[in-house]
């Protein structure tokens, strides 16, 4: 409470709706005058009569709104009139309620007033107001009264440094520190923290030694918030040995230094590490929070093991807490990234509160697995309920649209952030020119890139290689090589996209260039391997790859796949075998490749009906992800395919990605009837022939039409016509087509 002296000889006292308001008596009576009154309260001279000359007011209004202007406080204007002594407690109790709640614009009245007033050189109250500019985020303000003060002490310096070190601006937190020694002020547990937390934001390694130095010099290395601190700058930095061994040297433990470490080993991926920590952290008396349950899912999506991820959110269930915040949103990514994409839907749809970052969530789940009408649909949604969209929502909708080849939505959401105030970054742009190179638009993208604000960068140029790759055009293909050699000569996928484009076409003498090119520069393409997660334990294949125990076995069930799916109409596709080679050595060069020899290991150790899961570190190939599809069909299972672009969903003979990221000539002739039977195929060319479809993509999306209609033929046609014959089909049709003028 704080003591205001009767205004009424001059004026009647003016007290605001809100909190109860006390008036002290002399007769040692306190009476309640009134409680969140609708209007303010006005006492007359006569009640002033009755009035002590001292009242009383609470600490909850004490940033009250003038009554005489707009932008003033009641308390300022009642230590104006000479109803209110000022003093430090005062003012410092004001900064206090300002700091607590954010309230700047207050903080400044509060610090104007103190500027007129007798308390203005008073090291306590400068203090004050230099902590409440730094914790609301006016770090400007805060070094603009820090620089003027005439004196400083260890709180002067500490606050500035946290108010740094709190703001991301941990460079000035740093330069701060020698000054401070040399002052000749001496460092407490909070300004040492606060160095160390810089340090662990810019990951510099050398500076958070010597601060962990000056930790132990000054004695406080062993304790629990330094502690936990040195420990989590020593993760973020990369060192967990050292944060270890800081950790097991800590006395005292407590739950943010458990985290500290749990969240250094899953931010790395080490998986096994983080989960032995986290039991050992129960076994000892520690309650995990959120955020450990948080870092532990994080890790288990980085590394795509779902079944991990399963168990954690059965102990997350087990944990009693509902899901909000980080565990919700977090659950929901690792769904999405290890390959269920239902079940991170159903996570999204039993959040609590859904934010921002829970639709970029799911916004970036249905962009990896390829649904781009879905994810239209979902951005729609998040517009319709007034989520205002940030950057990270553009880019997962644009990535959506282009692997989906949505080139209308993609452009239109490109032209949407203006109106947000959101600037493209890098990553925006490179989404676009990814988009049009999709579509074929190599010389629209060519012009993007050429019109953009900002210098193009290697990605973006790749993003256009890429492109020129799949619709083989050689002239925009090489312009988009050459720069990004002058911009990034030491990339080595450069190199074998220009390698590959030139070996299709058949230059094998400059494919031989760049192959010198790359062996003289060091440059070496990153070997390819898949995975699959079996009861707990990750089996890695490579191409040609005989060393796994089950070697016999999985060599003949491939075999044997290999055999029954070319009886239903696979063809090896050797057109990206980039080797002077014959036909038959191509095709033996592409029967072991490490997704295949996955496949069969998962189909010998799984039940039937189970879905498998298969990761890889690069893109899998054309005809890799063709026979897939003919082996979803065969053995009536979904198989899911996860490499370094996107997530590829097989289930009874089709993709989800609707072989889009092929090139044009699988993508609009072979692709869309490679798995489905002669019958179907000759049921589509019906509903051509009869006018019911007229183009390419119309008969790829009603190939089940197609097959109702041939059902209505008096003709039989073998399941086991090989898939040469279609493409002769197809040559005739598109001839056909062509001098009709259709698509």
């Amino acid at each position: 409470m704080r003591k205001v002296r009767s205004p009424c000889a001059a004026a009647p006292l003016l007290l605001g709706t809100g909190s109860v308001k006390l008036i002290e008596w002399r007769l040692n009576t306190i009476r309640t005058l009134w409680q969140s009154s609708s209007a303010a309260t006005t006492f007359s001279d006569s009640h002033c009569d009755r009035l002590d000359d001292l009242c009383v007011i609470d600490d909850r209004d004490l940033l009250l709104p003038s009554r005489n202007s707009k932008t003033g406080l009641h308390v300022l204007d009642l230590i104006g009139s000479g109803s209110l002594e000022p003093n430090r407690s005062m003012y410092n109790a004001m900064l206090k309620r300002c700091t607590q709640f954010g309230k700047l614009r207050e903080g400044r009245l509060v610090h104007s007033h103190i500027l007129n007033s007798k308390l203005r050189d008073d090291l306590v109250i400068r203090n004050s107001i230099l902590f409440m500019y730094a914790r609301c985020g006016s770090l400007e303000e805060a070094r603009r009264v820090f620089d003027e003060m005439p004196s400083k002490d260890m709180v002067t310096w500490t606050s500035m440094i946290t108010g740094y070190s709190q703001n991301e601006c941990a460079q000035h937190a740093l330069a701060l520190f020698p000054q401070m020694l040399r002052f000749g002020s001496r460092p407490n547990e909070f300004t040492l923290s606060s160095l160390v937390k810089s340090c662990g934001f810019i990951s510099s390694y050398k500076d958070g030694q010597q601060i962990h130095a000056c930790c132990l010099k000054y004695g406080f290395h062993s304790n629990v918030f330094v502690g936990s601190s040195i420990v989590d700058m020593y993760a973020r930095c990369g060192y967990l040995s050292e944060a270890r061994l800081a950790f097991d040297k800590l006395e005292n433990k407590n739950e943010v230094s458990w985290n500290a470490l749990i969240t250094g080993y899953a931010r790395k991926g080490e998986l096994e590490d983080a989960l032995a920590l986290f039991i050992r952290m129960q076994r000892e008396g520690y309650k995990p929070t959120e955020f450990t349950y948080s870092s532990l899912i994080c890790a288990s999506s980085s590394i795509g093991s779902l079944e991990q991820g399963k168990w954690l959110h059965a102990l997350t269930i087990k944990w009693g807490k509902k899901l909000t915040g980080y565990v919700g949103n977090t659950l929901l990514h690792m769904y999405a990234k290890s390959g269920s994409i239902q079940d991170a839907r159903k996570v999204f749809n039993r959040l609590l509160k859904i934010d921002v970052v829970s639709f970029n969530s799911m916004l970036i789940g249905y962009a990896q697995h390829g649904f781009g009408k879905e994810a239209v649909q979902q951005f729609e949604e998040m517009l319709r309920i007034g989520i205002e969209p940030n950057d990270i929502t553009f880019l997962s909708v644009l990535t959506a649209c282009s692997r989906a080849g949505l080139l209308d939505e993609g452009k239109n959401y490109f032209g949407l952030m203006k109106k947000y105030n959101i600037e493209p970054k890098i990553s925006h742009y490179v989404t676009i020119v990814d988009l049009f190179g999709r579509a074929g638009l190599l010389y629209q993208a060519k012009s993007f890139i050429e019109e953009m604000p900002i210098e193009p960068t290697a990605a973006i140029w790749g993003a256009l290689l890429g492109a020129s790759r799949m619709y083989k055009n050689m002239e925009i293909g090489v312009y988009a090589a050459e720069q990004i050699f002058e911009i990034e000569p030491s990339y080595s996928g450069t190199h074998i996209l220009l390698a590959n484009m030139y070996a299709s076409a058949g230059r094998w003498k400059d494919v031989a260039k760049v192959r010198k090119i790359m062996k003289d520069s060091g440059l070496k393409k990153e070997p390819a391997c898949s995975w699959v997660e079996i009861q707990n334990s990750v089996h890695v294949f490579v191409a040609n790859d005989f060393a796994n125990p089950q070697n016999e076995k999985v060599l003949k069930m491939w075999e044997k796949l290999n055999h029954e799916i070319k009886a239903i109409g696979y063809v090896p596709d050797t057109s990206h075998v980039l080797l002077c080679v014959d036909q038959q050595e191509k095709e033996v060069s592409i029967q072991y490749h490490s997704e295949k020899l996955a496949l069969a290991f998962a189909l010998l150790n799984t039940s039937p009906g189970s879905t498998i899961r298969i990761m890889k570190n690069i893109r899998v190939c054309a005809d890799c992800h063709s026979a897939i599809k003919y082996v979803s069909s065969l053995v009536n299972r979904e198989i899911i395919v996860r490499d370094t672009n996107r997530f590829h969903h097989f289930r009874d003979g089709s993709c989800s990605c609707g072989d889009y990221w092929l090139d044009p000539l699988h993508r609009c002739t072979l692709a869309p009837f490679v798995l489905i039977s002669p019958a179907r195929i000759l049921g589509a060319i019906i509903l051509i022939r009869k006018g019911k479809k007229k183009s390419l993509p119309e008969l790829i999306g009603s190939w089940r039409e197609g097959a109702e209609a041939f059902l209505t033929l008096p003709i039989e046609a073998s399941a086991g016509v090989k898939c040469k014959m279609h493409k002769g089909v197809f040559a005739s049709l598109r001839s056909e087509w062509e001098g009709k003028g259709m698509d």
